[in-house]
């Protein structure tokens, strides 16, 4: 090859590596000014932030949750990328983190992070996220063997009777502490959850577990030997908390967006289909 003709192919290059960049500046400069819903669906992804270890809702890529991201995707006519991660030490880490900056460490944050609590305190709490869509309520409850505990009105019925629970959990605190810890002799907590505890009592170790609702009805599953009932304490929560999404608090056009593909999900009967698949009866919130 000539000198002339190198040059020649060599300045064709330049011109052309120049104007992709110049394209690529301007798709850039472009999506810097698009909506939260306009980049999901330049990029044709939905980044979903999901914890890990939560049965039901997200064991090891499985779980109910991984369905409802995948349908959620699916209604904005995106593929789901699941962003799996680790509870911080409260919920506005979890935010910070997976919703309004992202981790330190380089990951997030996402589009929407799912198992938000839908509560009025953590919105007055959190002016940098959107907190919307409820889709399941969670409560604390107690679990037990028919055929060993017939009734429990009252904490009395639980006398002498071992129950397992998880002890660094809302169940476990509060039956650590119910009547000024009159059950802790009786209680087993060095478990990682509350399925765990409805496993022990499906096995028949325990007569009597606790945990969340999710947990211990996805174990059980409807088994007509066990009554699954809220806790006779007073300081649990009788109504529950309600459990839904969070998003950037400027991504208001993606949170209407999601909650529309929510909508459809119930309408069309599929979020109930979503929650049988992990062992859950779907009630509208």
């Amino acid at each position: 090859m000539n000198r002339r003709r190198f040059l020649q192919q060599g300045s064709a290059l330049a011109l052309a590596l120049g104007a992709a960049t110049s394209t690529s500046r301007a798709l850039a400069q472009a999506a810097d000014g698009a909506s939260a819903l306009e980049k999901v669906r330049a990029r044709g992804r939905l980044i979903v932030g999901i914890y890990n270890d939560l049965p039901p809702f997200h064991t090891e890529g499985k779980g109910i949750e991984i369905e409802l991201a995948k349908a959620l995707a699916s209604g904005l006519g995106v593929q789901p990328s699941v962003l799996p991660f680790a509870a911080g030490e409260n919920m506005s880490d979890d935010l910070r983190n997976m919703v309004w900056r992202g981790h330190y460490l380089g990951w997030g944050p996402a589009d929407v992070l799912l198992h938000v609590p839908v509560d009025r305190p953590l919105i007055d709490a959190s002016p940098q996220v959107e907190i919307f869509g409820p889709y399941w309520r969670e409560r604390v409850v107690i679990a037990r063997d028919l055929s060993v505990v017939p009734k429990l009105d009252s904490l009395d019925d639980l006398r002498n009777r071992r129950i397992a629970v998880p002890g660094l959990s809302l169940a476990g605190w509060l039956m650590i502490g119910a009547e000024n810890g009159r059950l802790r002799e009786q209680l087993l907590t060095d478990m990682g959850n509350g399925v765990d505890a409805a496993l022990m009592l499906r096995k028949g170790e325990v007569p009597v577990a606790a945990g969340l609702r999710s947990e211990l009805e996805s174990t059980l599953r409807d088994d007509p030997r066990y009554a699954i009932t809220p806790l006779p304490i007073p300081r649990a929560p009788r109504d529950g908390w309600a459990v839904g999404m969070a998003v950037k608090r400027s991504s208001g056009d993606l949170a209407r967006a999601l909650q529309s593909s929510l909508n459809e999900l119930a309408e069309q009967g599929r979020l109930r289909e979503i929650f049988a698949g992990g062992g859950l009866a779907w009630q509208k919130v």
